[in-house]
This record gives C-alpha cells, structure tokens and sequence, in this order.
C-alpha cells in the first residue's frame, strides 16, 4: 500500500511575499490550482506506470514535473538558512544540483507504485503576505486519504511550490534543522555527503 511506502513529508517551508492575485490566470501563465493540479496528474501517471518504470524510470519521467512546479533553488536556500550566504558561489551551485536530485529522488521512491489513488482539491486561499495555499488530498482505497496543503509563491507568470505539508508534517523544517547542524559541525563537503548517501538509499529500497 503506497501510504505505507511514504513517509507523509516531502518538502518545503516558508511561504514567501508575493503582490499579484493569486487567482487570475496571466497570460501565457498558471494559476497556483493549476500548477499543483497538472503535477499532481504527472505523479499519478508515474505511479501508475511506477513498477514497469523501476525507480530509474520514475526518476527520468520526474525531473521535469518536480523542476517546473517546485522553486529548488529557494528551497536549497531555505534549508540551509544563514548557513547560505556563507558558502561559495560554487557550493551554492552544487547544494541546489543535489538537493534538487534529493528531491526528485525522494519522489521516484515514495511513489512507486498504483492501487487506485487519486487527488482531490478542496480549496484554494491566498495568505495575508500575498502567498497562495492549495488544499487537497490523497484518496486511498481501504486507508485513511492524505492531507497537502501546496504552499506557492509567484515566479514570473505562474507559480512555484515552495513547501508541501502532508498530513501536517513538514520534512524541510527538520532537514532545515539537521543541515544546518552539519554545515556548522562538520562542514559543507559532509553534508553534500550525506545527502547523495540519501539519495543512493532512496535507488535502493
């Protein structure tokens, strides 16, 4: 059963200002209801297809769907918080090229496979700074649906995730904490470390 595969957290803290209306379609862009709905059909065509695919082949047909709907490199730069502007352009680079990989990874592994699960939206709100949260959930035949509440920001004309919240738990806000514990500790060729050793965890399982 695929709720028993997730670990119920992937991804993303902070929501971040943004002045345009949430709601209104700009031209040649997307809503923030949009960008989630049309990621959440790729994820679902991905499981569907998920053990004929393997988890390379669900990685290979992710990149694209998690690259255009998620705004990594504020992400990477959240999780690492003041630790950012520390590091080199370079480091910075490689943080956002791996921590993209993490993410993508984390995906291909908790969504392998399809017993008949879908999304449903429920609702739609723009925050007081400007933000836009999407509402919905994961409907699991004989278990409980998950909740995620999208957490998006503008970028250009459309909208990026910046953070997922399923079920109430945030997965960033703890890596926020343990990355940034390890960059101060140990140092930043540790961590870049560790995360690719998550990331050949995830290839494996």
């Amino acid at each position: 059963m695929l709720l028993k595969n997730m670990k119920l957290a992937a991804v993303f803290i902070f929501i971040l200002c943004g002045t345009v209306n949430a709601f209104a379609l700009d031209e040649g862009g997307a809503t923030a209801k949009q960008v989630v709905e049309k990621f959440q059909v790729d994820l679902i065509d991905v499981m569907k297809a998920g053990k004929k695919l393997g988890y390379a082949g669900r990685y290979d047909k992710l990149k694209d769907p998690v690259s255009n709907s998620h705004e990594l490199t504020k992400i990477a730069r959240i999780v690492v918080g003041k630790e950012w502007e520390k590091l080199s352009e370079e480091q910075q680079q490689k943080l956002v090229d791996v921590f993209s990989r993490l993410s993508i990874a984390s995906y291909a592994h908790n969504f392998k496979d399809y017993s008949g699960e879908s999304f449903v939206f429920d609702s739609e709100e723009e925050t007081t700074r400007g933000g836009v949260v999407v509402h919905s959930h994961l409907v699991i035949p004989g278990d409980k649906p998950v909740k995620f509440d999208y957490m998006l920001k503008e970028k250009g004309n459309s909208w990026r995730i910046i953070n997922i919240i399923a079920n109430g738990v945030s997965d960033l806000a703890l890596k926020r904490s343990e990355y940034t514990t390890i960059l101060q500790r140990e140092g930043f060729d540790v961590l870049i470390s560790k995360i690719n050793e998550k990331i050949d965890n995830y290839s494996k399982q």
